[in-house]
Order: structure tokens, then sequence, then C-alpha cells
């Protein structure tokens, strides 16, 4: 128990003063010795919600002035434009700009890699290509499994969502009276008294994005272990059976085609992605939102159309999912934020920070609780090495799989 600090969940009880209860050992440990690494993972959680933001603030071919929507090119143009630009592509993925000042975003794949080729939303010519490997796929990849391999690395992650909630559950012990806090601003006299109010604030008020993050958490664990869902998008036998004659000059112009017969069934429906593949049956497929359900992945509105004469050949109807389809589905909307743009993405990434900085605080209090029982005021220095003992071993293991995904990256991106 020692070795990884769990011998400090043991009752200790000073002469003339109760023993502390089970709950606040169980806080103190989950949120100290293993600080490090749920601090990381909310970190780079935090930071993949604008990950595409930050490849753009970093990428200046994905920059544009915004284009009025009379003068944007059609999906078909940015399709025939992308397939222009990388001609011996097996296949590509065309995301949509994310807001105004955006290119099309269109990922190829040639010769084992992946490229980015970035296409102007108005004139559909590129304006530039990029690294496959960059902010959003690095905090993802991350984030997700710390570049190990897939099961393995989200089995690890998991334990963070395990740990969080182990902190969450014991809170309402530790925090005497926790439902009388919400309104009690910071005023502590010392430091350690106002880092602590702070912390029992950010605390409350993040409660329910804690367990938020903790269920879904947990069903990304599940899915790992044999409670994965069917894809809600699976290609209908239908596909390969050819409905209409006479073929269309490009795949361009078989996607436009496609999508106005679309809109004319659904005219609310907004294409968020496009993939394409040179593959049999010769099929575009296309995700997006249609407004018949509530948070859903793009992928459970697909739509297959014929890239030869422009038909459509099924789709994916949300409405039809089982629950156990409809939780997968929400899943990652809720735990990165994206359903609703960037409100809701703002809302994440404020409370991801928060989040983060409760680990934080939290190994701080620690230090200046040590502090005052010493009767002495460390530097930084003296007061980081303190924090780093009492982690026990468990902060190798956590500080191994924090650089982890530093050393992987340049040879599994």
């Amino acid at each position: 128990m020692r070795r990884f600090g769990l011998s400090s969940l043991k009752p200790k009880t000073a002469p003339g003063k109760p023993a502390r209860s089970i709950w606040w050992r169980l806080h103190h440990w989950a949120g100290l010795q293993v600080s490090l690494f749920l601090a990381f993972v909310c970190l780079t959680g935090t930071l993949a919600v604008f990950s595409y933001e930050l490849d753009w603030i970093a990428r200046p071919a994905m920059w544009t002035a915004p284009v009025a929507v009379e003068d944007q090119a059609s999906w078909g143009e940015v399709l025939d434009s992308a397939r222009q630009a990388a001609p011996d592509a097996v296949g590509m993925n065309i995301y949509r700009p994310l807001h105004p000042l955006a290119t099309y975003d269109a990922v190829a794949r040639a010769g084992g890699e992946n490229t980015h080729y970035y296409i102007h939303p108005g004139t559909a010519e590129l304006t530039g290509t990029g690294d496959w490997v960059g902010f959003q796929r690095f905090l993802r990849n991350t984030h997700r499994h710390l570049m190990l391999p897939v099961q393995i690395g989200v089995s690890l992650v998991s334990l963070a969502a395990i740990l969080l909630g182990v902190t969450l559950v014991t809170s309402f012990w530790v925090y005497k009276r926790w439902w009388r806090g919400f309104l009690r601003w910071p005023k502590g006299r010392t430091m350690r008294a106002l880092i602590g109010d702070i912390h029992r604030l950010a605390g409350l008020w993040s409660i329910w994005f804690v367990a938020l993050i903790c269920l879904t958490g947990y069903w990304y664990l599940a899915e790992q272990w044999g409670l994965d869902a069917p894809a809600a998008n699976m290609t209908p036998a239908s596909l390969e059976v050819a409905v209409e004659a006479g073929s269309l000059p490009s795949p361009g112009h078989a996607l436009d085609a496609g999508l106005k017969r679309l809109h004319e069934s659904q005219p609310g429906y907004q294409v968020a992605l496009v993939r394409w593949t040179r593959a049999e049956p010769d099929v575009i497929e296309v995700h997006g939102e249609a407004g018949r359900a509530l948070l859903v992945r793009p992928r459970a509105n697909a739509v297959w159309i014929d890239a030869q004469t422009g038909a459509l050949l099924g789709e994916a109807d949300p409405r039809t999912l089982t629950a156990h389809q409809r939780i997968a589905e929400m899943a990652d909307p809720l735990h990165f934020g994206t359903f609703g743009g960037y409100w809701t993405k703002t809302l994440w990434f404020l409370f991801g920070a928060m989040l983060t900085g409760l680990a934080a605080t939290g190994a701080v209090i620690y230090v200046l609780r040590i502090a005052k029982t010493e009767r002495e005021e460390p530097g930084w220095i003296s007061g980081l090495y303190r924090l780093w003992n009492k982690m026990g071993r468990a902060r190798w293991l956590a500080a191994a799989l924090i650089l982890l995904p530093f050393g992987l990256a340049p040879f599994v991106l």
C-alpha cells in the first residue's frame, strides 16, 4: 500500500485529535497521489475542445476572408478541387469550415500518409497544404489514448475518470453542508484559506461537469471492453445496386446533384463532412445535421450518393437508433461540448480549465497545510519537492504516462 501512497488511507490519530474519516483520506489520495496525471488528462481535454482553432491560428493556409452565401462554392466544386490537388489519393474526408474565416479542410490519403489540403470556400481553389500532425491530431490522440494502442490507452485514460469520480463522491462528505457554499465568495484570511475557498467554490459549480465527464469516460472504457454499439451509419446492402443509368462528368457533379435531391427531401440538412474513396461501389458518403434528433454525431445523419449518377442510394435515420446506439452517438458531443457550436465549446473549455485548476489547487492546499503544520513558509522549489515526495511511487507512473505521448508521437502519427 505504501508503494503507491495507499498507506495514507489508514487512520492516523494524533493525541487529542479525532481520526480523519475514510472519505477525507480517499479524497486526499485521489486528489494528491495522482493529481499529476489527472491534471494532464484534464488539460489535454480542455485544449482539445479548441484544437481545430489552434491549427487554424498556426496555419495561414487555413485563413480566408468571409464569403457571402451566394458566392460560396458548392460542395461538388470543393470535392473536384481536392481531387485535382491530390490526384493519387485513395480517399479523402472534406470537412466544412468551422467559422467564416476558415477554409474547407480536405484530408487526403496517398502513399500511406495523410495530408491536409485547404480549399477556398468561395473560389474552390487550393490555398495551401498542411502536415497531418498538428495541434488537433496530437491533442486528440493524447487525450484519448496517450498514443498507445487504443484499447490500452483508453483504459489508462479512463482511470482519470474513475479517480475523478472518487473525488466527486467523497467531496460531499469532506465539505460539510456543501449545499450552502454555492454563493459563498472566497475570503480566506491566509493564502491557504483563500485557495481552499476557491477550490471548494469551483468544485461546487463544476459538479454537473465533473459528473458528465466521468459518465462519458466510463462509457469510453465500456466501449473498449465489449460494450460498443453497432455503428449508426452502416452501409446498407442496397448501395451495391445501380439505381439509375447515365454518368455525370465527375464525382463533384454527382455530389451536387445528390445534395440537390437531398435538400428537396430534407430542406434543413447541413453538410458537415463529405467522404470519397476510390472503391467499389463508387459511392460518396455525406455526414451532416438534419434536425431530426438531438445530441448525435453527424454520422448518424449519413447519406450515400452514387458518385457516377448522383442518385441517393440510402440514408441513416437517427430516429431509428436503438438506446445503445443513441448513447454511443451522444457521448462525443457531450464530452467535448460540440453540440451547440461556440457557445457550448466555450462553456466546456472554461469548465475544463476549472477542472484542471481543481487538480492543481488541491495539491497546493496540501503543500500549504504541511507548511502550517511545520510552522514554516516553503519556497516554490521546496514546496514542489514535498509535493512530489508525497505523491508516492505512483508519481513515477504518472510522469511516465505524461511523457509517453511526446516520445511516441513521431512514430505513431
